[in-house]
């Protein structure tokens, strides 16, 4: 059994495991990176490129059946299923080759391949395919192992029509029908972008949550908008899931408490993700866990119980999106590398977004931790973008934006929106936000006419009138035009 030594070891080359490698490495040229299975990112392969994709590829027919309302014809509209899917599938590759790239810089002699587990605080046994295995004596570890998709027991009995967002795009052609379960962000973007390529989609959720809305009106605006598009019902009951013939045949109660039946080619099981944690053979540490089994962890030094071992990415489960993990893996991968200097850094501004039509993003704290944290201390503003201008223009008059204030600062804390343009408008509130800025000094941005950031003007504006900062809202104010 071949054995080495070093000052770290990363377990897992996504995109935490890569940036802390390189942080580490600035610090220490002792260093391993541990990968079970393919190079690569979560984001690059099954989730974020991927699934932009086939989004693109549903904006575009969507666009052109869409016409009619700015007086313009179009005949019909064909969508070759198997050069979408070929497409995806090809631009997917090309991003997941820049990320294999990346690890191939890598020095050789730090990359081990194969499964690590730990054997006690400081030693992990590494077995590569063929069993063979190597013991890694480290000072310092970084668990970055990312997260799997869960597959509820509901659905034990129809596995052979299940895909998950690790299957679904090798799909060679667009399924005729599909159910999603799980209106979460994927769960969302693909249930539509496959009805906007011409698949029967249904959606079900259980909770009535819709991919991280917080805001009551909202959730039932956007609720209301999906079901103009597909069938969603984020409470679904379902009585039972089986085999018929080459599909799956689903038992529910639809939304008007009826019984009905239907059966689907495939089911889309986007019901989360859990942390890749259960095979690091955790129980052989003295780590603190909590309930799911994932280590306790500071979440500004990425430090567990133990100092020497360090957490981030997925494999943390707090917030599962390519920015965190990057910061995380470059605050664990910098500890680690500097061990015993421990340093806690800067966590950036809370920013998520959906890439549904209307996109849906949220900045900043959330209405649930506004409810917890100030409570009685803050004030709402916001705006609809059925008559704002530019949206009104383009034909994508549809949403609401919600800002929020600290009462006696003016302090802007958060936003949360469903509307146009919510990816670009969501990154202005978000710098707004970590540059602690006030509801006034935001106001004092300059503001073009006609654009959708107009919006945002006006949900600023009614902010501040209830903070009793500002003066109260005059309707249909021309000072910035007119739809404004």
């Amino acid at each position: 059994m071949k054995s080495i030594k070093v000052d770290v070891a990363i377990i897992g080359t996504g995109t935490a495991g890569m940036v802390a490698y390189r942080a580490a490495k600035t610090h220490t040229n002792s260093v391993v990176v541990i990968e079970a299975s393919h190079y690569g990112t979560t984001c690059a392969r099954i989730g974020c490129m991927p699934s932009k994709l086939l989004i693109a590829a549903a904006e575009a027919a969507h666009h052109a059946r869409s016409t009619e309302l700015f007086g313009v014809q179009v005949d019909q509209v064909k969508v070759d299923g198997r050069a979408v899917m070929k497409r995806v599938r090809a631009e997917r590759d090309r991003f997941v080759g820049f990320v294999v790239d990346s690890v191939n810089d890598f020095d050789a002699e730090d990359k081990l391949h194969g499964f690590a587990s730990f054997v006690d605080n400081k030693t992990l046994v590494v077995t590569d395919d063929e069993g063979l295995q190597t013991h890694v004596e480290a000072e310092r570890i970084v668990i970055a192992t990312g997260s799997s998709t869960h597959v509820p027991a509901l659905f034990d009995g129809v596995k052979d029509y299940i895909l998950t967002n690790d299957e679904i795009f090798e799909l060679l052609d667009l399924p005729d029908s599909i159910a999603v379960f799980g209106p979460g962000v994927i769960g969302l973007e693909l249930g539509q972008a496959l009805s906007r390529l011409g698949v029967r989609v249904k959606v079900f959720g259980r909770s009535g949550s819709i991919a991280g809305l917080k805001d009551p009106e909202i959730v039932n605006y956007a609720n209301d908008v999906f079901n103009q598009e597909f069938y969603f019902d984020a409470n679904a009951k379902i009585n039972s899931l089986v085999k018929n013939g080459d599909k799956v045949e689903i038992d529910y109660l639809d939304k008007n408490g009826d019984q009905a039946v239907e059966r689907f080619s495939y089911l889309l099981v986007a019901t989360g993700r859990r942390p890749n944690v259960a095979k690091l053979a955790l129980e052989n540490t003295s780590l603190e866990l909590d309930k799911r089994g994932v280590p306790l962890f500071d979440t500004h030094t990425l430090q567990t119980s133990l100092g020497h071992i360090f957490i981030a990415g997925d494999a943390t489960s707090e917030i599962p999106l390519l920015h965190e993990a990057a910061d995380e893996g470059r605050i664990a991968g910098t500890n680690a590398g500097r061990f015993p200097t421990i340093r806690a850094e800067m966590r950036r501004e809370p920013l998520a977004i959906v890439f549904t039509e209307p996109q849906i993003a949220n900045v900043g704290a959330n209405l649930d931790e506004l409810e917890k944290n100030w409570p009685n201390c803050f004030a709402v503003g916001q705006v609809s973008f059925e008559d704002q201008g530019r949206s009104r223009v383009m034909g994508r008059n549809k949403g609401i934006l919600k800002v929020y204030g600290e009462h006696g600062s003016g302090l802007f804390l958060g936003a949360e929106m469903f509307g146009p343009s919510a990816e670009h408008i969501a990154h202005l509130l978000a710098w707004s936000a970590q540059q602690r800025m006030t509801v006034s000094q935001m106001l004092e941005m300059p503001f073009y006419h006609p654009v959708i950031e107009e919006g945002v003007r006006t949900a600023l504006r009614n902010l501040n009138a209830q903070l009793h900062i500002g003066p109260e809202m005059v309707k249909n104010c021309m000072d910035c035009g007119p739809g404004a």
